[in-house]
């Protein structure tokens, strides 16, 4: 009996469509500000597999077309997905060959209904984008999450980031921040994400994003101290059963 409803499409099978319960691979925070010419974001290289530390060479940060930069925290395969539906999007829009080109707020609103299309099929894309641009010298820097919540701001920043560097970007940006000092404030957080994340890994990037077009640093580490006294005996002056 379930052999033949199965024939006939009643009853579920091996070769059913699958879902994405849980991610394997993972990048953790990018974090992200405007700066006096354009965009900066940075985010580290590693990947890990569960709680493990397994790859230390993932870029997280791309170019897309003229105008964007996208990066991203979360399952790396997913993102890879996402960079092949961009390449198809960038393709078919130079293939219309009229002079123009798809800039940063385009490519962010086709972000958001890619991602909350996929949240409604319940099989999400299981990323947090943050994207970034110049495009006739208005700069634009927005971020989705994998349901599809997005908004626009003056620095953004993804997973533990959202909680430890929005705080010091709060703080310490303005609006005629020079390259200079946005790198070094990148760094602070980055730092501070560094000390707190067991999924952060000392090797990082720092991309920008100008009128020009897109650089993105080769790998370099920061400098680090862990001789505070609260990393030597973190329970010190803890409160509770623990």
């Amino acid at each position: 009996m379930d052999s033949k409803m199965q024939q006939h499409g009643l009853l579920g099978s091996e070769s059913d469509s699958q879902r994405t319960l849980y991610p394997y691979v993972t990048g953790t925070s990018v974090v992200a500000l405007k700066y006096k010419d354009g965009i900066l974001m940075a985010a580290d290289m590693g990947g890990s597999y569960g709680s493990t530390l397994r790859y230390k060479t993932v870029e997280r940060m791309k170019p897309i077309g003229k105008h964007s930069l996208l990066g991203a925290s979360g399952e790396i395969s997913d993102f890879q997905e996402i960079l092949r539906y961009l390449d198809e999007l960038i393709l078919y829009d130079n293939m219309w060959d009229d002079g123009n080109s798809l800039g940063p707020k385009e490519v962010h609103n086709y972000l958001t209904r890619v991602m909350y299309n996929r949240r409604n099929k319940f099989n999400p894309l299981w990323n947090s984008l943050v994207l970034g641009g110049v495009k006739n010298g208005q700069k634009y820097l927005g971020m989705v999450s994998m349901i599809g919540v997005n908004f626009e701001d003056n620095h953004v920043a993804t997973g533990f980031g959202n909680h430890l560097a929005r705080p010091i970007l709060r703080d310490e940006w303005h609006e005629n921040l020079s390259f200079e000092d946005g790198v070094k404030l990148l760094e602070k957080c980055m730092r501070v994400l560094l000390y707190r994340d067991r999924s952060a890994v000392n090797k990082l990037q720092i991309a920008k994003i100008t009128e020009e077009g897109v650089t993105i640093s080769p790998p370099y580490s920061l400098k680090t101290f862990w001789g505070f006294s609260s990393f030597h005996n973190p329970t010190v002056g803890a409160e509770g059963s623990w």
